[in-house]
């Protein structure tokens, strides 16, 4: 038998081909790479059409500020977004009360305080580069090869999408969404804050208005090294 270019090929590749069912003609990294630009662009294109509609609402606000498992603070506000897409809010809270007791009582009291209520809006502004996810460092995680698709949702509308260094070097933050209905559902980032040793978690959970508009509805901050825990509720939307 005459061994030829066209018998090595179908000796040593044939089978391989039958055995995958064509898969070495149709790799299925090429096809998960087709289906994470659909989803990015999507994504994208709701995030930026929810901000639209965020804008035209105002709604109130309420943080739990809870120190290793005791609510030290409970503070209300009623939110809208300012010109720059960023929230801007203004406090429902009457004043506080000093604390009682003696001068040394008090002293003690107020720097305790404020050393939790400063790490508590470290924390507030850190998770605000996160929530909601931004159109413009959507596309540059993609374009830099960050993101990547999971198997998993609850639905088989929904799928799991995974950013790495998308805020920090060794951050992540896994994204649900709703390919059918073209809404993000859930958030999980796993972050920290100076150093990569102060770790902070959050958990993030999205709602539909009656109009369609997709909002974030809670969120669980965890610092976890401070033991400080920050449980933020929106509600009563209202049209502007």
């Amino acid at each position: 038998m005459k061994i030829n270019a066209l018998n090595v090929f179908r000796i040593m590749f044939l089978p391989l081909f039958v055995a995958s069912g064509g898969a070495l003609f149709n790799p299925p990294a090429k096809a998960q790479g087709q289906e994470l630009q659909e989803r990015v662009a999507e994504l994208k294109e709701s995030m930026a059409k929810n901000k639209m509609s965020l804008a035209q609402y105002t709604w109130v606000e309420q943080v739990n500020i809870s120190l290793k498992g005791e609510l030290k603070k409970q503070e209300h506000f009623q939110v809208r977004l300012g010109p720059d897409g960023k929230p801007q809010k203004t406090s429902l809270d009457p004043p506080a009360e000093p604390p009682s007791g003696g001068r040394l009582k008090k002293h003690i009291v107020e720097k305790k305080k404020e050393e939790y209520k400063e790490y508590a809006e470290q924390m507030k502004v850190l998770a605000q580069q996160y929530i909601p996810p931004d159109k413009d460092m959507i596309q540059q995680a993609y374009a830099q090869g960050n993101i990547s698709i999971i198997p998993g949702g609850g639905l088989p509308s929904e799928i799991k999408l995974v950013f790495h260094n998308y805020v920090k070097p060794q951050d992540s933050m896994t994204l649900i969404f709703d390919k059918a209905q073209k809404q993000l559902l859930s958030l999980q980032i796993a972050s920290y804050m100076d150093d990569p040793k102060d770790a902070m978690t959050l958990t993030v959970e999205f709602s539909r208005l009656p109009d369609g508009t997709n909002h974030v509805s809670n969120v669980t901050m965890n610092g976890v090294s401070k033991q400080l825990n920050l449980a933020t509720q929106n509600s009563n939307y209202q049209h502007l």
